[in-house]
């Protein structure tokens, strides 16, 4: 069934592609942006900056490197919990039609993240800017607005497989697992050369996750031709296990590694290097993996 015939011919939005049909993608949008504005008003409008952000712990002020990347980090967190409820939300829904005999076809997530883009560009500064105290200056807002926006589309991609195919984004998860390793543990690398540990601490957990992740990986290589499971694309993986390491990781973080009075927003550095560099190499090695892999397991078909 077209899309067109399943929607009753809704009006259309025009984007330098083509048509896209927008009812059902407003649909989706509106709630993931009030979602994501009514999190950044209770952080930055309601709850006690102190306790969320942690001003005057070890020292911070709100606008040293620490607390800033406590600022942008929490639309990684709001993406993180639109990406749960979200793919669950699609889960479910793809099961009910299911019982009904209908076809449930989620809007692409393109098409939803759009829709989202003008309510969170306009939403976010004027929350961030003009209320509570501190305000942050446009380089703070910005740095959260741009973060939103990536998390926020990492967060949608799983949704269309969790109401068409779930099982297979079962398997892509657990794939996603073996990067995690690389993801999170690799960047610790240049820890010794910021005096905060020796090389030997440092590069055992960096080199030895990594080296264990791709253990994980042909582990789940060897199920897949057991099970005779389809062997998804390298972004796919690589995408999987970004939205695991830095969506779903720091919202985990946010509810389950804080105390219940201070439910703080993690530092940028308990998930992202300090140095730009050392973070592209963080990228690098776990697409290395996610490419070989995946060209491993086409050869075994």
């Amino acid at each position: 069934m077209s899309e067109s015939r399943k929607y009753g011919e809704p009006e259309k939005l025009w984007h330098l592609g083509g048509s896209i049909e927008w009812k059902p993608a407003l649909l989706h949008a509106v709630p993931i942006s009030l979602f994501i504005l009514g999190l950044f008003y209770y952080w930055f409008a309601v709850a006690d900056r102190y306790a969320i952000f942690l001003y005057g712990h070890l020292g911070a002020t709100p606008f040293d490197e620490v607390t800033t990347s406590r600022y942008w980090m929490s639309g990684l967190v709001a993406c993180g919990a639109v990406m749960i409820v979200y793919t669950v939300a699609n889960w479910l829904l793809g099961r009910v039609a299911g019982l009904s005999h209908r076809d449930y076809r989620p809007p692409a997530w393109w098409h939803v993240w759009a829709l989202c883009v003008i309510p969170l560009v306009i939403g976010i500064p004027l929350i961030t800017m003009t209320l509570n105290w501190p305000t942050l200056p446009v380089s703070n807002a910005l740095a959260c607005v741009i973060g939103t926006l990536i998390g926020l589309a990492l967060g949608l991609m799983p949704g269309s497989r969790a109401a068409r195919r779930p099982f297979d984004l079962g398997w892509v998860t657990f794939d996603g697992i073996g990067l995690m390793p690389s993801l999170l543990l690799l960047r610790a690398i240049e820890l010794p050369g910021r005096g905060l540990v020796s090389a030997r601490t440092a590069y055992l957990p960096a080199l030895g996750g990594t080296m264990a992740g791709a253990v994980w990986l042909g582990i789940m290589t060897g199920l897949r031709a057991w099970r005779h499971k389809p062997v998804p694309g390298a972004s796919t993986l690589f995408v999987a296990g970004v939205c695991l390491s830095y969506l779903l990781m720091p919202v985990v973080h946010h509810l389950l590694s804080t105390p219940s009075e201070y439910r703080y927003i993690s530092t940028a550095a308990n998930f992202f290097a300090s140095n730009v560099g050392v973070q592209l190499i963080v990228f690098f090695v776990a697409a290395i993996l996610a490419i070989g892999i995946t060209r491993l397991r086409r050869r075994l078909r």
